[in-house]
């Protein structure tokens, strides 16, 4: 019986709207955001692109992400450059690391959400010509 996909990902915060709508205003992640096969929102759902996702446990003692945090979200984008301005110019403050950075796998940037998860932004590499 194979798992056809990851179906959601639900955590707990201290205001689960406020969260929600702030992936929303800044990320165009979350329930409404995306269209479906036939070009349809749906206020409960979230539509992502297809393409690849890491699913990978991390050691207990990793420091890539913060001690006291569970988890850290990765989000695939389009114009990493492009959406640091956009988040920047919002307040958001953007940390980028050269050695993060690997010409076979992607460009990476990290942000935080208001209650301090982490959110790796991941502009997968160019497929070779």
């Amino acid at each position: 019986m194979p798992v056809l996909g990851l179906g959601g990902f639900f955590w707990r915060a201290q205001d689960p709207e406020g969260l929600a709508s702030w992936y929303r205003e800044h990320l165009g992640v979350g329930n409404g955001c995306g269209t479906d096969e036939n070009g349809e929102t749906n206020e409960w759902l979230y539509y992502p692109e297809p393409g690849p996702m890491v699913f990978q446990p991390f050691k207990a003692t990793t420091d890539y992400f913060e001690a006291d945090k569970a988890f850290m979200f990765n989000f695939r984008v389009s114009d990493l450059d492009s959406l640091c301005e956009q988040l920047n110019a919002k307040g958001i403050e953007v940390i980028t690391k050269a050695e993060w950075d690997m010409p076979e796998v992607g460009k990476f940037a990290r942000i935080h959400d208001p209650e301090g998860n982490a959110i790796e932004l991941w502009e997968p590499a160019a497929k070779p010509a």
